[in-house]
């Protein structure tokens, strides 16, 4: 595991455990009609198991250490290992069709990847992977849960999200300072949220970065002090105790009153 040294800087961690890279490979058994797209394979682990499955396997990679690694031990992964940032990347670029992401996520940019997984959320029937545990927590919540919040509403707006199972953080190299999960987002039936999308999310985070308030005051910033709608019982509720259809109903009502006002 010393070829390549985990670099701080990326929030590398690689995985020791061969059994847990073969449960997380086991993620998307049931995807393997469509192409897969692993992120940050690293010294390629995951990888491994990933082609064991016969994955239709493309990688990409940012560490400029790990590149060489890979083209030296995986040659059955010529022409498909890209030297990248993910968050940069155009994926309509690579994919045509509907396509599966995986990974042992770097846990400083976790949560942009999946926001990133949202806006191809038409092409990406599935991702799945191992992040922080609080954030795998976060996501998984529902309602009246503490750990409920933007990146809950967000995330099951578009996917069903499992928590699957818990990770010791003595699994890798080095050891994070936090425990870790693997989760798997499958997406749902959903089209369309019949609201503005956007406006749906800045409700979402503006609700809930005054998370202990009603949301006739965490709603403020975009409503103002007076507002018509404010008497309606879903104001006297706390952002973390709203569903996500709940979210949508809120969205369209601010919407109209938003547009009245103009």
């Amino acid at each position: 595991m010393y070829n390549v040294r985990p670099k701080k800087f990326l929030g590398q961690h690689f995985l020791k455990d061969l059994s847990i890279a073969d449960r997380i490979a086991e993620t998307l058994s049931e995807f393997k009609q469509y192409p897969t797209l692993e992120i940050g394979p690293g010294m390629g682990v995951l990888t491994n198991f990933l082609l064991a499955r016969e994955h239709d396997l493309t990688v990409v990679e940012i560490d400029r250490e790990s590149v060489p690694y890979l083209q030296e031990h995986f040659p059955q992964l010529d022409g498909k290992i890209i030297e990248a940032d993910f968050l940069k990347m155009d994926l309509d670029k690579l994919f045509e069709g509907p396509f599966c992401i995986i990974g042992n996520y770097p846990y400083n940019i976790s949560s942009q990847i999946f926001f990133k997984v949202i806006d191809y959320k038409d092409k990406i029937p599935c991702c799945s992977g191992m992040i922080q545990k609080e954030v795998a927590e976060r996501m998984a919540a529902g309602p009246g849960s503490k750990t409920y919040g933007i990146l809950s509403v967000l995330m099951q707006a578009w996917y069903n999200i499992e928590y699957l199972f818990t990770v010791s953080e003595h699994v890798f190299d080095p050891p994070p300072k936090v425990k870790s999960a693997v989760i798997r987002m499958t997406r749902n039936e959903v089209t369309h949220l019949e609201c503005d999308e956007k406006l749906f999310k800045t409700v979402v985070k503006t609700a809930f970065n005054q998370r202990r308030k009603t949301m006739r005051n965490s709603l403020k910033p975009l409503l103002g002090k007076d507002c018509e709608i404010y008497p309606l019982p879903i104001f006297d509720l706390r952002p973390e105790q709203l569903s996500v259809a709940q979210f949508i109903d809120l969205t369209i009502m601010i919407d109209k009153e938003l547009k009245s006002r103009t």
